[in-house]
């Protein structure tokens, strides 16, 4: 080959000392050498002049890395390589792009002015001399940008990704309905939205005036023997107030105030009628002393144990208010008692709340007549009647309060009636006296 004929394509490209990634095949032998070991005299399609090879968006910039042999014949590994990615199940993609079809970020880098030659190898023929730096084997304006490149198919998805709506909707399970149980009064006017306020109703009613029945028959007997159904509406009267605050079981709360009821009990029995107040203060000092030690031992934290003293306190004073039966005239005992069973009798009637009261006062003051003219009290007993029924009706408020259970009813709404009229039965029994 004569140096005279014009070539305008070097045989010999300049290996790009930034290494710029070809199109590499990851398997396979590298066919750069190959294709130069086979081919070492140069091919004769080099005698004739040579136009620049068009840019091959196939390609991008630069030749591959696997196609890097002397001469024209590395031509063909390129095309052998060019036939074999178009069956590549793997979807090898061209320079810039990867396996699946999308774009990777590429790195500009500017042809150098001057590249040297590959460093000649111990091969069967001469390089050729260097060509002037100003041909450069690939201009950009012979082909589109690499931006512009046509995109390779990506692999096919799955028919249920190409065609979503045809995909089956996977069937909502099936909710399990679980039986539900009755609620609770209170808990069915928490989910109602409806007042807290719970009035304990007929039941409760019908007890406290059988309790109340109690007392009228045993008040002219011996005060021993009124000690008993005292006894019995002191024991309510701690359990209902400790299960109203929430606190149950409360053993050792409830037997402490049942226990100052108790000693309240004997020590009016064995002092006059006179003396009650200065009876039920002390004993109240002193059991109030026991409720602070007992609390002392507790290890809860603090919020829990002044809600337990607090507790413990207002059981046990009612306990020993309830006394004040033992310590009232026998005639004020029967007219009170006569006057709160019917009282919370007519306040559980099925009616407006309002009507309801004045129903209930008015029934108090004729029971409290009635049992008047029985016991010898006369026309006062109205104002004794009426004065325990309103007591009887705040504490059948006090045992409706906070949605209170139907434990709570039995205990604090039968009970409390009684407990808070027995210090008006007191004091109104001896004014009218």
């Amino acid at each position: 080959m004569s140096d005279n004929q014009p070539q305008n394509h070097r045989p010999y490209p300049p290996q790009d000392p930034y290494g710029r990634p070809g199109a590499y095949e990851p398997h396979g032998t590298y066919e750069g050498y190959e294709g130069y070991d086979r081919q070492a005299a140069p091919a004769p399609q080099q005698a004739a002049p040579q136009q620049p090879a068009p840019y091959d968006p196939q390609t991008g910039y630069g030749a591959p890395y696997g196609q890097q042999a002397y001469g024209a014949a590395a031509q063909q590994p390129h095309q052998h390589q060019h036939q074999h990615q178009q069956h590549n199940p793997y979807g090898q993609g061209r320079y810039g792009y990867d396996a699946y079809g999308r774009q990777q970020p590429q790195e500009q880098h500017p042809q150098q002015p001057y590249q040297a030659p590959q460093p000649p190898q111990a091969q069967h023929h001469q390089p050729q001399p260097h060509q002037p730096q100003h041909q450069a084997p690939h201009q950009p304006h012979h082909g589109p940008l690499p931006t512009q490149h046509q995109s390779p198919q990506p692999a096919e998805e799955p028919y249920a990704r190409r065609h979503p709506e045809a995909a089956p909707a996977a069937p909502a399970p099936a909710v399990p309905t679980l039986p539900t149980a009755p609620l609770a009064p209170n808990q069915r006017a928490r989910a109602e939205g409806r007042s807290p306020i719970i009035p304990p109703g007929i039941q409760p009613a019908a007890l406290t005036a059988v309790l109340a029945l109690l007392l009228a028959l045993t008040a002219p007997l011996a005060r021993p023997v009124l000690a008993v159904p005292v006894a019995l509406l002191q024991a309510v009267t701690a359990a209902g107030w400790f299960r109203l605050n929430g606190m149950w079981p409360a053993r050792q709360g409830i037997a402490l105030a049942f226990l100052a009821g108790l000693a309240t009990d004997v020590a009016l029995l064995f002092t006059d009628r006179d003396s009650a107040p200065l009876v039920g203060i002390g004993t109240l000092g002193v059991w109030c002393l026991f409720v602070l030690v007992l609390q002392l031992r507790n290890r809860s934290s603090a919020d829990e144990r002044m809600y337990a003293l607090t507790a413990g306190l207002t059981s046990t004073a009612l306990a020993v208010l309830a006394g004040g039966q033992l310590a009232a005239s026998p005639h004020a005992v029967v007219v009170g008692a006569a006057a709160v069973g019917v009282a919370t009798l007519a306040r559980a009637l099925p009616l407006p709340a309002p009507v309801s009261i004045g129903v209930a006062l008015v029934a108090a003051a004729g029971a409290g007549v009635g049992a008047g003219q029985l016991t010898g009290l006369g026309t006062s007993g109205a104002l004794l009647g009426l004065a325990a029924g309103g007591c009887a009706l705040i504490g059948l408020r006090v045992a409706s309060y906070d949605y209170p259970s139907r434990f709570v009813h039995m205990t604090a709404g039968v009970a409390l009636p009684l407990a808070l009229a027995a210090p008006a039965v007191y004091v109104l029994g001896r004014a009218l006296g």
